[in-house]
């Protein structure tokens, strides 16, 4: 595959995240989204990154293979609270479940781990990593946890909190090298990635 060819390849985000969405659209790039159809389930990983790296990389190995010659880009997230990394968080789905996560995030730290793929099945490129970013939460009352949830509605969201929305008044601190990171997808290295493929960005 020539560089030429990389350079004006369809790009394919394999996912169905508004905000892995609306990060892609800060590069003004064209690219198209397709939902990856897998099981999100653990298979015995004791770490949260080995369960983001293999997400994130099946999730772009599952649209390369029928897209082989478009650029196609996965990404995983994964919660965990200090000493647990075995203890993933995931989405809390229902209200219920939402307070009972905020409820055992108070007063502690918060660490995610967020895989990237990036795959051009064609030509054989291949390159998975994960970033780390981390939060401390403040202690929060019943009142402010159902308050912001109603407000927010982060029941999709890893750790129950939309760092992008009013998320940010639940923290005391937060501790990483790109922002993005923490929202689901590291665009500094997705970035990176792209520009060794010969995208102009900017």
């Amino acid at each position: 595959m020539s560089d030429f060819k990389l350079q004006h390849a369809q790009i394919i985000l394999a996912s169905s995240s508004q905000t892995r969405q609306d990060l892609m659209n800060r590069l003004r790039l064209e690219y198209h989204c397709i939902s990856p159809e897998i099981d999100e389930s653990p298979r015995g990983e004791i770490h949260a990154d080995d369960l983001a790296k293999r997400l994130a990389f099946e999730k772009a190995q599952v649209i390369a293979k029928d897209h082989p010659n478009a650029i196609v880009i996965g990404s995983d997230q994964v919660a965990w609270r200090e000493h647990a990394p075995q203890d993933f968080i995931g989405k809390p789905l229902t209200v219920e479940k939402a307070i009972q996560q905020l409820q055992a995030n108070a007063g502690k730290n918060v660490y995610f781990s967020t895989a990237l793929s990036v795959q051009h099945a064609a030509s054989g490129f291949e390159q998975t990593l994960v970033e780390h970013y981390h939060v401390k939460f403040r202690e929060l009352s019943l009142a402010e946890i159902q308050r912001y949830i109603e407000i927010d509605q982060p029941l999709h969201c890893a750790g129950s909190f939309k760092c992008e929305s009013l998320g940010i008044s639940l923290f005391e601190q937060m501790i990483g090298q790109d922002q993005t990171t923490l929202m689901g997808m590291p665009m500094i290295q997705l970035c990176r990635i792209l520009r060794s493929l010969g995208r102009h960005l900017p």
